[in-house]
C-alpha cells in the first residue's frame, strides 16, 4: 500500500477534497500548508501570521517557511497524502532531503488537470467556513454567504485570495512553478495525471482504484 502521497493541481481542483476522502479510507493523515496555517493562525503564533500575510495576498510562502511546516510536521508522522505541497522546485528537493533524513520516500504524485476557465468559475463561488474550514461552492453546493455552514453551523465567508485579480495571480504562479515539478516527479516514474472535470465522485473512484491496486 502506498502511503507517502502527493496531490498537486491548481486552485479549485479538489485537492483538499480527494486528499480527505482518501485520508479517511485508508487512514493516512491528510495535511496542507493551508490548514496547518490556519491552526497556527488560530492559535495567534509569529509563524501562523507570517505565513498568512502571503495567503492574504495570494503569494505563495516561501520555501524556508513552507518547509518549516512541514518538517515540523513529519517530525512525528510517516505516512501522509500532502494536498498542494511541494509548490515550487526547492520545495519538491528540501522534501525528498527531508524523508531521505528519515529512510522514507515518496511513493506517488497525482496531478489534477483542470482548465483555467473553470479554475475561475469554481474559485469565484467558494465559501469557507471560518470555524471548521470546510469549503463549498455556491453553484455545486448550492449555499450563500448568508447561510451557516452545513457542518458546523459556522460563518461561510470568501477567502481574502478569492478575487479575480488575486486569482489570475495564483494561477500565473501555479503554472510557472508547478511544471517543473510535475516534470521532477514525471521523470522519477511517480507522476500520474488526472483529469478532474469529470466530477468528484469519478475522480475519488479513479484514485480509490489505482491505490487499491498497489496494495
Amino acid at each position: 500500500m502506498k502511503n507517502r502521497i502527493v496531490l498537486l493541481g491548481p486552485p479549485a481542483s479538489g485537492k483538499g477534497t480527494q486528499a480527505s476522502l482518501l485520508g479517511a479510507v485508508f487512514g493516512i493523515p491528510h495535511v496542507s500548508t493551508g490548514a496547518i496555517v490556519r491552526e497556527e493562525r488560530a492559535k495567534g503564533t509569529a509563524i501562523g501570521l507570517e505565513a498568512d500575510s502571503y495567503a492574504s495576498q495570494g503569494l505563495l510562502f516561501p520555501d524556508e517557511l513552507a518547509l518549516r511546516f512541514i518538517g515540523h510536521w513529519l517530525g512525528s508522522h510517516s505516512r501522509f497524502i500532502f494536498d498542494g505541497f511541494p509548490r515550487t522546485l526547492g520545495q519538491a528537493t528540501d522534501l525528498d532531503s527531508l524523508l531521505e533524513a528519515k529512510a522514507l520516500r515518496l511513493q506517488t504524485v497525482y496531478l489534477l488537470e483542470l482548465p483555467d476557465d473553470e479554475v475561475r468559475s469554481r474559485m469565484l463561488g467558494r465559501l469557507t467556513c471560518s470555524s471548521c474550514g470546510s469549503v463549498f461552492n455556491e453553484k455545486f453546493h448550492g449555499i450563500s454567504v448568508e447561510e451557516p455552514c452545513p457542518k458546523c453551523d459556522g460563518p461561510l465567508v470568501r477567502r481574502q485570495d478569492d478575487t479575480l485579480e488575486a486569482l489570475d495571480h495564483r494561477l500565473a504562479q501555479y503554472h510557472e512553478f508547478t511544471k517543473p515539478i510535475a516534470d521532477n516527479y514525471e521523470a522519477a516514474g511517480l507522476l500520474k495525471k488526472v483529469d478532474v472535470r469529470f466530477g468528484r465522485d469519478a475522480v475519488f473512484q479513479l484514485l480509490y482504484n489505482d491505490l487499491r491496486e498497489a496494495a
